[in-house]
């Protein structure tokens, strides 16, 4: 797995623990009585006179994106029949088993709906993702419990001794014994890959975990369940969580998929960050990802391959804020802040002139200070920017920022047009790999 920062905000933090106090676990009333899924299995359904008519086989709930998914039916065990029983016949459900309302059954082979899930079969002792926790948990048992009028799926059990409790001896697993529960509302469940359980919508919190958290989870699941939660995923924050993988892992992700949809990915990641995962492919592999790309990015990516590895074309990003000398410093804040999903990659705009050579480099905060009616062509009264080919060598770019004392260096071609910047941080990731990506602090002006 890749090196990245451990540290949580304590912010993101606090806003995790309120979270869990507005869940349904959070109430005692109902913590109190949940109903094991595993314990289920095997129990009797009776009717009216405890008349035994089957043995539980599964619980079915409706998998329509609900924080907690209803039971809409059980699975019933008859002789040797499979039979669906549907939540409207089922009087009570409990713990020892379940009793119907009538002893007049319309018991209806068990066929699963698109919009169902089987929870013993499809869901313990399946992969799923803590979002509270950001971790990848295997499910030990499931819990039921009554919200209102309906029985709901209200929790995930992850313990070690929960999982020992049902392979323990027979009268050991009736009983739930709550180990680590989870509660549901804080789960991403995925599908079984074989069969037609998926979501109707992601869990949103998946949108507030950020890329490095996302990539931890891609690189714990497994096969089927990483690409699903690259599905969840908007192209934008998968991209991201991309560019935070371990390169072996990128790599083994990306070859899972079809050409046409890793192309689909490195094509949203940042020209820099999709060459260094290009770069882990064999040639032919390569050729065949930028052959199904749009022709603007395959010539970018392309271009960008052809560099060193130890070169400063080869560490470079190509996001680069260009400005003419006549803007107001307002309108380029406002360029500014239209790119505000790059600034990690900007700590500077380059002026340039009509035909694209480089004029001077002007730093954020130099901005940030500047009357906003100022043109940036009166701001360029500081040192001369420094500039290096893409053929310079590693070593050589970091003599120039030892020399210029300055946080970047732009990268021009041979008629002085800016092609790329190197950062601080693109060249600690280049000479100390092992250390994961860096990424040090900037500041967008208002």
């Amino acid at each position: 797995m890749a090196l990245r920062p451990s540290f949580r905000a304590n912010g993101a933090i606090k806003r995790r623990q309120e979270r869990r106090t507005k869940r349904i676990l959070a109430n005692r009333t109902v913590a109190e009585a949940l109903i094991s899924v595993a314990g289920l299995v095997g129990r009797a359904v009776t009717t009216l006179g405890d008349i035994e008519v089957g043995r539980i086989s599964d619980v079915v709930v409706r998998w329509s994106g609900e924080g907690y998914p209803p039971v809409t039916g059980l699975v019933v065990r008859v002789g040797r029949r499979r039979a669906y029983v549907p939540i409207e016949q089922v009087q009570s459900i409990s713990q020892d088993g379940a009793r119907l309302k009538s002893a007049r059954l319309d018991l209806r082979d068990f066929n699963r709906r698109d919009d169902e899930v089987s929870l013993s079969s499809d869901v313990v002792d399946h992969q799923l993702v803590d979002i509270d926790g950001v971790r990848v948990v295997r499910a030990s048992d499931l819990y039921l419990a009554l919200v209102g009028e309906e029985i709901r799926l209200v929790g995930v059990d992850v313990g070690f001794a929960t999982l020992l409790r049902r392979l323990g001896p027979a009268n050991r697993r009736t009983r739930p014994t709550p180990d680590r529960v989870i509660d549901w509302a804080a789960v991403q469940p995925f599908g079984t890959g074989d069969g037609p359980m998926r979501l109707a919508s992601p869990n949103q919190a998946l949108k507030r975990l950020r890329p490095a958290e996302l990539a931890d989870l891609l690189e714990e699941l497994g096969r089927d369940e990483r690409q699903e939660l690259l599905r969840a995923l908007d192209p934008e924050a998968a991209a991201d969580a991309l560019e935070e993988m371990e390169p072996g892992e990128l790599r083994e992700l990306l070859r899972e998929m079809t050409p046409e949809d890793a192309a689909a990915l490195l094509i949203e990641m940042e020209p820099d960050e999709a060459v260094d995962a290009l770069r882990e492919f064999e040639d032919e592999e390569v050729d065949a990802l930028i052959a199904v790309m749009p022709r603007a990015n395959a010539a970018l990516l392309a271009q960008l391959l052809g560099y060193d590895e130890e070169s400063a074309g080869g560490v470079m990003t190509t996001n680069l804020i260009l400005v003419r000398p006549d803007m107001t410093v307002g309108e380029v804040r406002r360029v500014l802040r239209s790119e505000a999903e790059h600034q990690a990659d900007v700590d500077a705009v380059i002026i340039v002139d009509a035909d694209g050579r480089l004029i001077h480099d002007i730093g954020l905060f130099e901005l940030l200070v500047a009357a906003k009616e100022d043109s940036v062509g009166s701001l360029d009264g500081g040192p001369e920017p420094v500039t290096v080919s893409p053929e310079t060598s590693v070593a050589l770019v970091v003599e120039q920022f030892i020399e210029s004392r300055g946080s970047s260096v732009v990268v021009v071609d041979a008629e002085n047009r800016p092609i790329g910047r190197i950062l601080a941080d693109d060249l600690v990731d280049a000479l100390v790999p092992e250390r994961g990506k860096l990424r040090f602090p900037r500041f967008l002006v208002g």
